[in-house]
C-alpha cells in the first residue's frame, strides 16, 4: 500500500508558478510511475502529466506542454510538480497517483491504483 501526500497549493497571479510535491511513503513507490491530475468544481478529474519509474519518460497533456514539468526523486520519494504561467482556468485541486506499472498506462484515472487526497490550486485573475 502506497500514501501519498500533496503539498504545495496555493493561490497565485495569473502568469504565476507554483512547485507542488508529493511525498510517497509504503509500499515500493520508486517502482511506480507517478502522476498528476486535477479536477476543477464541476468537472472531471483530468490527466496533467505523468512520470515513469526510473524517470526517463514523460508525458505531458497538450495543454501544459512547455509550461509544467514532472520530475521525482525516487531516494527521497517524492514527485515534484513545477507549473509555470498559470492560468485562471487552471484552478483546480490537483492529485498526485501512483501506478503499480513502472511505465504510465493510458492518460485516465483507472490507471492509477493510489491517489493523494489533493492539494488546491487557485489563479487568480
Amino acid at each position: 500500500q502506497v500514501q501519498l501526500v500533496e503539498s504545495g497549493g496555493g493561490l497565485v497571479q495569473a502568469g504565476g508558478s507554483l512547485r507542488l510535491s508529493c511525498a510517497a511513503s509504503g509500499g515500493t513507490s520508486s517502482s511506480y510511475a507517478m502522476g498528476w491530475f486535477r479536477q476543477a468544481p464541476g468537472k472531471e478529474r483530468g490527466f496533467v502529466v505523468a512520470i515513469s519509474s526510473s524517470g526517463s519518460s514523460t508525458y505531458y497533456a497538450r495543454s501544459v506542454k512547455g509550461r509544467f514539468t514532472i520530475s521525482r526523486d525516487n531516494a527521497k520519494k517524492m514527485v515534484y510538480l513545477q507549473m509555470n504561467d498559470l492560468q485562471p482556468e487552471e484552478t483546480a485541486v490537483y492529485y498526485c497517483a501512483a501506478s503499480r506499472l513502472g511505465v504510465p498506462g493510458p492518460p485516465i484515472v483507472s490507471s492509477y491504483d493510489y491517489w493523494g487526497q489533493g492539494t488546491q490550486v487557485t489563479v487568480s485573475s
